[in-house]
């Protein structure tokens, strides 16, 4: 053998290799290292999306958090707001009560001092009367001198 034909065979039969490799082999691995670098591309922006999303839903999140305490804050001022006004109605009813019974009671005693003034006049003519009576030692007729008692009365 022929060291010069043994080498143009091995030649040969390694660009028919290369050949094969080249057109054959190739192609189909070049194709799928290219199609896992796109998924691995693509999944890294779907995670860099996810991590905006996270981002802004954490934003929305802390918006409608602090809305929510506003609004919270709210409710209590009014809450606040409404216990004393009520506080003050339940006041003012009360003054207003306070004085509808300090005037019934004020008109009772008015009336009170009116009865009691009767009375006493009433029992002061009497007493005239029966001092009167004693004095003269007879009996005063009512009757006759029921002007003369009521106009005493009226002064006293």
């Amino acid at each position: 053998m022929n060291i010069g034909l043994t080498l143009i065979a091995q030649a040969l039969a390694f660009a028919g290799l290369i050949w094969i490799i080249a057109t054959k082999i190739w192609p189909p691995l070049l194709n799928a290292i290219e199609e896992r670098q796109q998924k691995i591309a693509e999944g890294l922006a779907a995670a860099d999306r996810s991590q905006k999303d996270l981002a802004q839903a954490q934003e929305k999140v802390n918006e409608a958090l602090k809305e929510a305490r506003a609004k919270a804050n709210e409710i209590i001022d009014q809450a606040h707001l409404r216990a004393n006004q009520i506080i003050d109605a339940a006041k003012n009813d009360a003054i207003a009560e306070a004085n509808r019974q300090k005037a019934l009671a004020e008109a009772e005693i008015e009336a009170s001092t009116t009865r009691a003034r009767e009375d006493l006049r009433k029992q002061v003519s009497a007493l005239a009367v029966s001092g009167a009576e004693k004095l003269l030692k007879r009996e005063i007729d009512a009757n006759a001198h029921k002007a003369l008692l009521d106009e005493l009365a009226a002064e006293i």
